[in-house]
């Protein structure tokens, strides 16, 4: 089984190593092929950075992983060129992460670890998109905890439709700290939420602060608050066949 492993955090994130490694380990045949820079909260974007035309692509060392690419594109287009078979042949699923820091609720929306997946979806390739849980300061990041939870939940994917999107959050403990795997629904808002401030110069200042306040018994936002790793089933851009449609004008 081909996978094709990527993030949006960077091709020299150890987030990423740790998910390919795992991959590697459970017996997959696993590349990487990852934003050559920082490409966080670019969602499905396909931007690249071209260079006459093309899509820059860089061979990098990564211990332990066959092959590694850095790209310097968006992680939602490096997922679709994957799927078309850019990089060695359509890998049989693609693994996104693991990023650093949750993404959790309606916020995943904008995430390009998640974007990378649900573009992958669209194209026929399953996917797993995989985050661990660091708030907003961090003292130890257990990417270890991330990459052997992310394992466990490989068979399950393997088992499932082509096209299927599943996305996995990790509290940022050690292995034997962690509470059960659980099925979560999607909460309203996430653990952390952006605030903007209007500043004295007619700027904006953007910073991240802790919600307070009681999340959705069963989401993921209070699931992984009380230590759990998270799984939710996600689905990408599709008709609403639930919305009225009064007759059109004309």
């Amino acid at each position: 089984m081909r996978a094709l492993v990527t993030n949006d955090d960077g091709i020299d994130s150890p987030g990423l190593h740790a998910l390919a490694r795992a991959a590697v380990s459970a017996g997959l045949d696993a590349s990487i092929a990852a934003p050559a820079a920082q490409s966080s909260g670019t969602s499905a974007g396909l931007m690249s950075a071209e260079d006459d035309g093309r899509v820059v692509v860089t061979r990098r060392d990564v211990p332990g992983v066959p092959v590694a690419r850095a790209v310097a594109a968006h992680p939602g287009l490096i997922a679709l060129l994957a799927a078309r078979g850019s990089f060695d042949g359509t890998p049989d699923v693609l693994l996104s992460g693991i990023n650093h820091g949750a993404n959790i609720g309606r916020a995943v929306l904008h995430s390009g670890t998640v974007g990378a997946a649900l573009t992958a979806s669209i194209n026929g390739v399953s996917a797993l998109a995989v985050s661990l849980d660091v708030g907003l300061t961090p003292i130890e990041d257990h990417w270890d905890t991330a990459a052997a939870v992310a394992q466990r939940v490989l068979p399950l994917l393997r088992d499932m439709p082509p096209g299927t999107v599943l996305n996995l959050n990790v509290p940022n403990v050690p292995l034997e700290s962690l509470e059960p795997l659980r099925w979560a629904t999607l909460s309203e808002f996430g653990l952390v939420q952006t605030r903007v401030d209007d500043l004295d110069d007619g700027s904006l200042a953007r910073s991240e602060v802790l919600v307070e306040g009681e999340q959705t018994p069963g989401s993921d936002a209070a699931l992984l608050a009380a230590g759990h790793p998270t799984l939710t089933p996600l689905r990408s851009v599709q008709e609403d066949t639930g919305t009225t449609r009064p007759d059109l004008p004309g």
